[in-house]
C-alpha cells in the first residue's frame, strides 16, 4: 500500500454563484460585466454615511429556486448579518451576508463515486450575500480598487464535508453549475468569476472518524484548476503528516502555472468576523404561497430531462447526457425533433447525431448559444427531412449544412439552386459503377477472389465520381450485383 492509499481526503466546497439580475442586491446599480471601473456605483454600494439598503426581491426568488432544485428546506424567516473585516475593496468595512439564519437549509446533490455507485453529497446551507469589489495590483500605481462589483448579488452554496476525491468535487461543482444555468439564475462563467468556489481540504488516516486540520484553497477558475488544486493540496498534507508534521489551518492560493498552492493568510473562524444582524434590513419572510409559486415555475431539471430523452426518444444514455448538458441545446434538439416530418426513434436518433456533432461543433467555433445559431431548429429539421426521405445523401447533407450557416434560404431552395438532389436513377448509377470497375480491374479480381472488404473502396470511388449525389443504398446493391456477376 502506498502512503497515499493509507489516507482519505475530506473535502467541502463553498460555491459562489453570481445572480443574473439586472441590478444589485441592495440598490439599483447595474450588474453588467465589463463596465469602466467605478461607474456602476452609488452611495449604497459604496457604503456612504446615511445610505440605506433595499432588498432586491428577485434575489430572494432566485435563492428559493435553487433551494427547491437541490432539495433544501426553505426557511420562512431568514436574517441578514454583517460580516466584519477590512479589505481595500470592501468600502463599508463589512459585507452583508447571512449567518445564523440562512434562507435554504439541508439539501443534497447526487454524484457518481469512484466505483460508479451514487454518492449523496449534503448541502448544509444556501445563503444570500453581496459581493465585494475588485483589487487590482499594479506595480506602478500600487493597489487600485474597482467597486463596480460591490453589492452584486451572490448565492453561497456550502456543502457538507462529504466529498472524498477531487473528481467527486468536480462532479458536484459541474452539477451545481448545470443546475443554476438551467434555472436561469446564473450564467456559470468561471473565467469571469460569476461562478467560483473555494475548497476546504483535510486528510485523515482511513478508518478514522475525527476530522483533520483543514485548509481553504482559493483562486480556482476552471474545473481543471479545481481538480488539480485539490489533488495537490491532498498530496501536500499527506506529505506533512507522513514526516511527522502538523497541518496548519490557513488559506491558500492556487498557482495554476506552477501547479502549487501558496499561503495567503491564517484561516479565520466565524468569531473573527464578529457577525451580528444587520440593523438596516428587516428579516426576509417567505410564505408557503410564494414557495409554491416558485416551485410551479421551475423548469424541467437536467436529471429529469435526461431520463425523459432516453425513454421518450429512445436515445442511448450517452446521447441523452450530451444533449442535456446545456438547457438551450436540449431545447434546440427537442424543437428539431418536433419539427421533423419524419417521426419515430430513427428520426430522433438522426437529429441527435447531427446536434451532437455538426451543431455543437459550430456553436463552439462561433462561440454562440443555440438561440443565436443561424441554423434554427426548424431549418435543421427541414434539412434532416431531405436526408431521411432520400432527397440528399449523407455526404451532400454535410455540404448543405455548411451552406445553411451562411445562407438564410430554406434547405430545399439551396438544394434546387445548387443541384444537390440525390441521384436514384439505377441506369445512371449502373453506368458509373461500370466505369469504376473498368478503372480498377485488379481490385475487381481480388474482390471476386474473396476479398470482400474492398466493397467500401468501390462504394467510395463510385460516390466520388458521382460527387456524393448517388443514392448509397442503390450503389451498394448494384455494386454487389455486378461484382458477384449477377448482371
Amino acid at each position: 500500500m502506498s502512503k497515499t492509499d493509507a489516507y482519505e481526503a475530506v473535502i467541502g466546497l463553498e460555491v459562489h454563484a453570481q445572480l443574473s439580475t439586472a441590478t444589485k442586491i441592495f440598490c439599483g446599480c447595474s450588474t453588467a460585466f465589463g463596465a469602466p471601473p467605478n461607474t456602476n456605483v452609488c452611495p449604497v454600494c459604496l457604503g456612504m454615511p446615511g445610505s440605506l439598503p433595499v432588498l432586491n426581491r428577485q434575489v430572494v426568488e432566485y435563492a428559493v429556486r435553487l433551494g427547491l432544485a437541490v432539495g433544501c428546506r426553505i426557511a420562512p424567516r431568514s436574517v441578514f448579518a454583517r460580516k466584519n473585516y477590512f479589505y481595500p475593496d470592501l468600502p463599508k468595512g463589512y459585507q452583508i451576508s447571512q449567518y445564523e439564519e440562512p434562507i435554504c437549509l439541508a439539501g443534497h446533490v447526487d454524484v457518481a463515486g469512484a466505483d460508479g455507485s451514487p454518492r449523496r453529497i449534503g448541502i448544509t446551507r444556501i445563503h444570500m450575500e453581496e459581493d465585494a469589489g475588485k483589487s487590482i495590483h499594479d506595480a506602478g500605481a500600487g493597489t487600485l480598487v474597482d467597486a463596480n462589483r460591490c453589492g452584486t448579488p451572490l448565492l453561497e452554496i456550502v456543502s457538507e464535508p462529504d466529498l472524498r476525491t477531487a473528481q467527486e468535487a468536480v462532479q458536484y461543482l459541474a452539477f451545481l453549475r448545470q443546475t443554476v444555468r438551467y434555472l436561469g439564475i446564473c450564467d456559470g462563467n468561471m473565467e469571469e468569476g460569476s461562478f467560483r468556489c473555494d475548497a476546504n481540504v483535510s486528510v485523515r488516516r482511513k478508518g478514522e472518524t475525527r476530522l483533520g486540520t483543514k485548509t481553504e484553497v482559493k483562486n480556482m477558475n476552471s474545473f481543471s484548476s479545481v481538480e488539480r488544486a485539490i489533488e495537490r493540496e491532498i498530496r501536500r498534507q499527506i506529505g506533512i503528516l507522513d514526516e511527522g508534521g502538523a497541518v496548519v489551518q490557513q488559506t491558500l492560493l492556487w498557482d495554476a502555472e506552477r501547479g502549487e498552492v501558496h499561503p495567503m493568510r491564517s484561516k479565520e473562524e466565524a468569531h473573527d468576523y464578529r457577525y451580528f444582524p444587520d440593523p438596516d434590513l428587516a428579516p426576509v419572510l417567505v410564505n408557503d404561497a410564494w414557495v409554491d409559486e416558485v416551485r410551479r415555475s421551475l423548469p424541467e431539471l437536467p436529471a429529469a430531462k435526461h431520463a425523459r430523452f432516453a425513454a421518450e426518444y429512445g436515445l442511448p444514455e450517452y446521447d441523452a447526457g450530451v444533449l442535456t448538458q446545456d438547457r438551450s441545446v436540449a431545447e434546440y434538439f427537442e424543437r428539431t425533433v418536433r419539427a421533423l416530418s419524419a417521426k419515430g426513434r430513427d428520426a430522433a436518433k438522426t437529429a441527435s447525431n447531427w446536434v451532437m456533432t455538426d451543431v455543437l461543433r459550430s456553436l463552439n467555433e462561433r462561440q454562440c448559444t443555440a438561440e443565436e445559431f443561424p441554423v434554427t431548429s426548424e431549418r435543421l429539421a427541414a434539412m434532416l427531412d431531405l436526408l431521411l426521405d432520400g432527397t440528399v445523401s449523407g455526404t451532400i447533407a454535410k455540404e448543405l449544412f455548411a451552406d445553411m450557416l451562411v445562407s438564410p434560404d430554406a434547405p430545399k431552395v439551396i438544394v434546387e439552386r445548387k443541384g444537390m438532389a440525390q441521384i436514384s436513377d439505377t441506369g445512371a448509377i449502373g453506368r458509373e459503377i461500370d466505369a469504376v470497375l473498368a478503372r480498377f480491374p485488379a481490385e475487381t479480381a481480388r474482390f471476386r477472389a474473396g476479398e470482400t472488404k474492398l466493397m467500401g473502396f468501390f462504394v467510395g470511388e463510385t460516390m466520388k465520381v458521382m460527387k456524393g449525389k448517388g443514392n448509397p443504398k442503390l450503389i451498394n446493391e448494384l455494386l454487389r450485383t455486378k461484382l458477384e456477376g449477377r448482371s
